[in-house]
């Protein structure tokens, strides 16, 4: 493949060079060889997530004190992008580290994170976060899946629906109402370990549009009986606030999916134009495809650069819910243009299985949908704007 890359990371140390090394080896012997085969049976295996938590590339944020290398967002970061760049676009992985991990670190209770972060770091527990239901997406205060306590447990009943990792995972977060009452505040999250619990059931594995190795299913909560403990949090009620609280890394994350994407997409296209040729010469030789190239090449980089500041403000604690949500509206938006200019210069070609902008114009889409739509993201940005 081409040698283009979009400018290196500043806050790429020693460490994270390594480590991009470590993820880029892994991801050509483990992944690669076998990505079309978890796209037919629609999901991962779970041998591999034992073989990613033997390599360190789960938990790597989790405080060596749970059993983690102490890492920070830069290690999932790093992790991820490989990932995409590599192609292995659909594997829940980003999820479990930057988003299932950090709950536990940020609000679980010694005891949680004693007994569960290490079996998460190890690949033995799959997280997987249950939030969205048949008539409650992006308006999480709309969700009906209940919680009652019952002497020392909760009885949770309840549905949920698209939910990422959800045929494997065995550590789930769920979004229930305590207080039905009470709106958001009446929202509180439990950390549901699922092998051999009663009244939990998985529906079907969901036939998607894209991201077709991925088990994103259906889930079943009737009556289940999880002990009280495993509420998440000091005291009921916290669960909104707790989401909204790590929205901006989800969507930080997406970002970081979507520019490596990007890279990817004009890999693949610099490749195929410079061998294809077309009326006598290469289709690289041809102006409108020079002129497409450059401007998908100015913005990519442009792209990254946005991205790397975002990065290093959550780094340093500085990145605001309006700034996460430019980068995953503005990138993820930029992924679907820059990928469909690109497809545009295979011709028939780019709607073939067997060239890669055929799953990545598929895989792609649902970015602009899930962690609050690009809509959404369009007014968390103009009511911090706005305000006072």
């Amino acid at each position: 493949m081409t040698s283009f890359e979009l400018p290196k990371s500043g806050w790429i140390d020693e460490e994270l060079s390594m480590l991009e090394d470590a993820c880029r080896q892994f991801y050509a012997r483990e992944c690669a060889p076998y990505y079309d085969a978890w796209e037919a049976q629609g999901a991962f295996s779970r041998d591999l997530w034992l073989k990613a938590g033997a390599m360190g590339l789960l938990g790597a944020e989790v405080p060596e004190a749970y059993g983690g290398l102490g890492g920070t967002f830069a290690h999932d970061a790093v992790i991820a992008y490989q990932g995409n760049l590599a192609g292995i676009d659909g594997w829940g992985g980003g999820l479990h580290n930057s988003i299932v991990i950090p709950y536990l670190i940020h609000y679980g209770s010694e005891e949680q994170k004693h007994s569960i972060l290490p079996r998460m770091i190890s690949g033995e527990l799959i997280g997987a976060i249950a939030m969205t239901e048949p008539g409650a997406g992006s308006d999480l205060q709309a969700i009906t899946t209940t919680a009652v306590k019952d002497g020392n447990h909760y009885k949770i009943s309840g549905s949920k629906t698209f939910i990422t990792n959800g045929g494997l995972a065995n550590l789930i977060i769920v979004a229930a109402k305590t207080d039905p009452k009470a709106g958001g505040r009446g929202i509180s999250l439990f950390l549901v370990e699922t092998d051999g619990l009663a009244g939990f059931r998985r529906g079907r594995n969901l036939d998607k549009l894209g991201m077709k190795s991925n088990d994103t299913s259906e889930l079943f909560f009737e009556e289940m009986r999880v002990p009280a403990s495993a509420l998440l949090g000091p005291e009921e009620g916290q669960g909104f606030a707790q989401m909204m609280q790590q929205l901006p890394q989800e969507r930080l994350l997406i970002g970081v999916y979507a520019v490596a994407r990007i890279e990817r997409a004009l890999r693949v296209t610099l490749d195929y134009v410079k061998q294809r040729a077309a009326f006598g010469k290469k289709i690289a030789e041809f102006q409108n495809t020079q002129f497409v190239l450059a401007e998908c090449a100015t913005e990519a980089t442009i792209a990254k650069t946005f991205l790397d500041a975002c990065i290093d403000s959550h780094l340093k604690g500085e990145l605001t819910t309006e700034k996460a949500s430019m980068a995953k509206y503005w990138l993820t938006d930029l992924q679907a243009k820059i990928i469909d200019r690109c497809l545009q210069l295979f011709g028939g070609y780019g709607v073939m299985a067997e060239y890669p902008l055929e799953r990545m114009y598929r895989d792609n889409r649902i970015e602009r949908i899930y962690a609050g739509t690009n809509e959404i993201m369009k007014l968390v940005i103009a009511r911090g704007l706005l305000k006072d």
